[in-house]
C-alpha cells in the first residue's frame, strides 16, 4: 500500500475474510425475494396502483396509455412509464401460460411481479460488484501485520462486498417495498446500478460512464427528475473531488448526455400526444419541493432509525473511523449518494418509505466498510443482539398464530380477532411446514454461531439477514391469509360490481367523491370498474368514514338515494357509499 495514504483504521487477519460460500449467498437472495412476492392480492396504495397502471396500458389500445401511466381513465402523475412498460410486457408474455394454473386475474397479478426478480438481481449484483471494486482498491486495505497474515486485496474486497449485500438484505424498512408492484424496487435497482457505474469509472471510465447514463435515464423514466437528481448530483460531486476522475470528466458528460437522450425521446413523444400531462407532471414534481422544514426533520428522526436498522449505527461509526480518509472512494462514493438522498428527504413534501428507500443502499455500503474497523467485542455484541432480536420476533409471530388458531392466550386472540373481523380461520399445512422449516433453519444458524464460533467478519451480517428473512417468511406463510383479508379490496370490489350490474344501464356512468387513488386502483384491478369525470353521471361512489356517518356529517346530494353501502370487513373506519342521483 502506498506510503502517501493516511493510516488505515483496519487491522485484521486473513481469517476474518474467509470466503462465504457462494451457494449460501445465492440462497439468501433467492429466499429473500421469493418470500411474499407471489400468491397474494395487491395491497393499497403503491402496490395496487402499480398493477392498475399496467392493466390500463394493456386494456386501452392507445399509444397514450403506454406513454403516460393511467389508472383506467385517470392520468397518474406520480410515476413515469418505465415500470409500466416492464410490467405490461411481462403480463403479455407470461399471463397466458400462468392462466392454465389459475384465474386470469391471478395470472396477471403473478406476471406483473416477475420484473421484481429482475430489479432485485440488478440491485444485488450492482451492490456486490460495486463494493468489491471499491474494497479491493489500496485505500481501504488493512494495515500490514509485522509477521504477515493480513488478507489479500481480493479477499478483503470480497468480504466487504458480501457484508454490503447482506446488510442491504437485512435492512428492515425495504423488505416489503422490494416485494410490491411499484416504482420503488426499480428505483433502488437503478440507484444501485449507478453506484456500480461510478465505482467502475475509477478503472474503466468509458463503460462506467455509459452504464451511469443508462441508470440515470432509467431513474428519470421511472420517477422523474426529482428522484434522479440525488444520484446525478452525487456523481458530479464524486467526479469533482476525485483527481483521477476530474481529469476525465468529459466521460461523465457523455453519460449524462446518454441519460438525456433516453429521457428526451420519451418526453418529446409524450409531449406530442399529451402536452397537458407533461406540464402537470413537471408541475407536480416542482410542487414537491417545499424546502427544509421542522416537520420533515422530526419525521426523519422518528422514522429512519427503524427504517434503516441495523445499518445506521454502523454508518455513523464508519464515517468517524474513516474520517481521515473521507475523500477515499470507498467512503466518498456511498457518502455522497447518502447525503444527497438525505437532502431530498429534507426538502420534499411528506417524504416516506419510497423516498427513504434511497438511503438504504449507500447506508449498507458504508456500514460494510465500518465492520472491519470495529473491535471484536463490539462485533460479538451485535451478533448476540441480532440473535435475541430475531428469535424474539419469530416467537412473537408463532405466538400470534397459535392465539389465532386456538384462542390462547385469550387477550392476544381477542386483539387479533378484532383486527380481522369476519375472517374464517384457515390452516394450510404446506404453509405451516414452510414456517417450521424456516424456524429450524434459524435454529441451525444460531447453533452454528454458538458452536463453530466463526471468526469471519460477515458472521453478524449473516445473522441479521437470516433473522429478517426467517421473520418475513413466518409472516408470509402463517399470516398471509389474514393479511390478505385485512388489506385486500377484492371482496368489496366484487360487491360493488354486483350492485352496479343490477342498477346501472349501459349508457350510465359512475364518478367518485373522495375516493383515494389506492381505492380507485383496487376497484379497477379487481372488477375493471372505471370512473368518469362527467359531473352529470347518475351514480356517485363516495368514500367516507364510519365516524362521519354516525356524526351525521356525511355529504349526501339533495333528492339522492344511497343504494349500497359497504366496506372491507376488517376495516373499522373506511366506508363506501353508492349514491344514485335524481334525473337531471
Amino acid at each position: 500500500m502506498s506510503a502517501e495514504l493516511p493510516p488505515t483504521p483496519v487491522r485484521i487477519t486473513s481469517t476474518a475474510t474467509s470466503k462465504l460460500p457462494r451457494t449460501g449467498l445465492l440462497l439468501v437472495g433467492v429466499l429473500y425475494i421469493l418470500s411474499g412476492l407471489f400468491f397474494r392480492d395487491p395491497w393499497k396504495t403503491d402496490d395496487v396502483v402499480g398493477l392498475a397502471t399496467m392493466l390500463s396500458a394493456l386494456s386501452q389500445h392507445d399509444i397514450i396509455a403506454w406513454l403516460i401511466p393511467h389508472i383506467g381513465s385517470l392520468a397518474h402523475l406520480e410515476d413515469g412509464p418505465f415500470v409500466v412498460w416492464a410490467g405490461s410486457i411481462s403480463i403479455q408474455l407470461f399471463s397466458p401460460m400462468l392462466g392454465w394454473l389459475m384465474s386470469p386475474l391471478d395470472a396477471m397479478i403473478v406476471a406483473s411481479r416477475l420484473p421484481n426478480l429482475l430489479w432485485f438481481s440488478i440491485l444485488a449484483s450492482s451492490v456486490w460488484y460495486g463494493t468489491y471494486l471499491l474494497g479491493r482498491r489500496p485505500e481501504p486495505q488493512p494495515l500490514a501485520l509485522p509477521f504477515g497474515g493480513e488478507p489479500s486485496e481480493k479477499s478483503y474486497g470480497r468480504m466487504v462486498a458480501d457484508a454490503a449485500l447482506l446488510l442491504t438484505v437485512a435492512t428492515v424498512g425495504i423488505i416489503w417495498r422490494l416485494h410490491e408492484t411499484s416504482s420503488v424496487p426499480a428505483v433502488m435497482a437503478f440507484q444501485a446500478l449507478a453506484f456500480y457505474a461510478i465505482a467502475r469509472m475509477l478503472d474503466r471510465v468509458v463503460s462506467g460512464a455509459l452504464t451511469l447514463g443508462i441508470a440515470l435515464g432509467a431513474l428519470f423514466l421511472i420517477k422523474g427528475w426529482l428522484i434522479m437528481a440525488p444520484t446525478l448530483f452525487a456523481a458530479l460531486c464524486i467526479v469533482g473531488f476525485n483527481k483521477q476522475l476530474r481529469a476525465r470528466a468529459g466521460w461523465l458528460l457523455l453519460g449524462i448526455a446518454l441519460a438525456t437522450i433516453l429521457g428526451l425521446i420519451w418526453w418529446l413523444m409524450a409531449k406530442e400526444y399529451t402536452p397537458y400531462w407533461i406540464q402537470q407532471w413537471h408541475q407536480h414534481q416542482r410542487q414537491q419541493l417545499t424546502g427544509v422544514s421542522l416537520k420533515n426533520i422530526l419525521g426523519l428522526g422518528r422514522d429512519l432509525p427503524w427504517f434503516l436498522w441495523p445499518t445506521w449505527p454502523f454508518v455513523l461509526l464508519g464515517i468517524w473511523r474513516w474520517r481521515h480518509m473521507i475523500r477515499a472512494p470507498h467512503i466518498w462514493v456511498p457518502l455522497m449518494l447518502l447525503l444527497w438522498s438525505l437532502l431530498l428527504n429534507l426538502i420534499i413534501r411528506n417524504p416516506f418509505e419510497p423516498e427513504y428507500a434511497l438511503l438504504a443502499i449507500p447506508s449498507a455500503i458504508l456500514a460494510a466498510f465500518a465492520l472491519p474497523t470495529l473491535k471484536r467485542g463490539v462485533v460479538n455484541s451485535l451478533d448476540w443482539f441480532a440473535v435475541m432480536c430475531f428469535s424474539l420476533a419469530g416467537l412473537t409471530v408463532w405466538l400470534g398464530w397459535i392465539a389465532q388458531q386456538t384462542g390462547w392466550p385469550p387477550k392476544i386472540s381477542h386483539n387479533i380477532a378484532r383486527q380481522t373481523t369476519g375472517f374464517d380461520i384457515v390452516l394450510s399445512w404446506p404453509a405451516v411446514s414452510m414456517a417450521v422449516l424456516g424456524s429450524l433453519c434459524w435454529i441451525a444458524l444460531v447453533s452454528w454461531r454458538l458452536l463453530a464460533r466463526p471468526l469471519a467478519l460477515w458472521r453478524g451480517t449473516v445473522l441479521s439477514a437470516g433473522g429478517l428473512i426467517v421473520t418475513w417468511l413466518l409472516l408470509v406463510t402463517l399470516w398471509m391469509p389474514a393479511l390478505d383479508y385485512a388489506r385486500s379490496y377484492r371482496t368489496v370490489a366484487t360487491e360493488l360490481a354486483s350492485v352496479l350490474q343490477n342498477h346501472m344501464a349501459a349508457d350510465d356512468c359512475l364518478r367518485t367523491l373522495g375516493v383515494g387513488t389506492g381505492q380507485r386502483a383496487s376497484f379497477y384491478v379487481f372488477e375493471n370498474i372505471d370512473f368518469s369525470y362527467n359531473m352529470k353521471c347518475a351514480f356517485v361512489l363516495q368514500q367516507t368514514t364510519q365516524e362521519t356517518i354516525q356524526a351525521g356529517n356525511v355529504y349526501t346530494p339533495t333528492d339522492s338515494e344511497v343504494i349500497w353501502q359497504g366496506k372491507r370487513p376488517a376495516d373499522r373506519h373506511e366506508v363506501f357509499r353508492l349514491i344514485q342521483l335524481p334525473p337531471s
